[in-house]
């Protein structure tokens, strides 16, 4: 099933941390994980990333890779800078206050 960002943002219950403009795009998946170089090796352009973590370099791997959207899971905080380097680079980043896992499962049942 495909659903736009602001869609499933609304049916989780995420809040957006940047580029709230951006939410008219479509989820072509998910990808699980903490290593960057695991995402850039496999995620897909389209694809929501889950993560845990928090620097900067999250921006760059989801703006190189194309994805629709970054969720940082585990209620950790986004520093400001990587929120606005987020805004400057048009990368949407949605916070989950459950663990990876339960968020994963959830929206495994609303985009498969």
């Amino acid at each position: 099933m495909k659903i736009s960002l602001k869609n499933l943002k609304e049916k989780l219950n995420y809040d957006c941390l940047s580029c709230e403009t951006k939410l008219d795009r479509i989820v072509e998946g998910a990808y699980v994980s903490d290593l960057l170089s695991d995402v850039m090796g496999k995620a897909q352009p389209g694809m929501l990333w889950i993560t845990s973590q928090v620097h900067k370099n999250i921006v760059a791997v989801a703006s190189l890779k194309e994805l629709s959207a970054i969720i940082v899971v585990n209620e950790r905080k986004v520093d400001p800078e990587v929120v606005d380097l987020a805004k400057s680079e048009e990368v949407v980043i949605l916070a989950s206050k459950k663990p990876a896992f339960e968020t994963a499962g959830e929206l495994y049942q609303v985009i498969r």
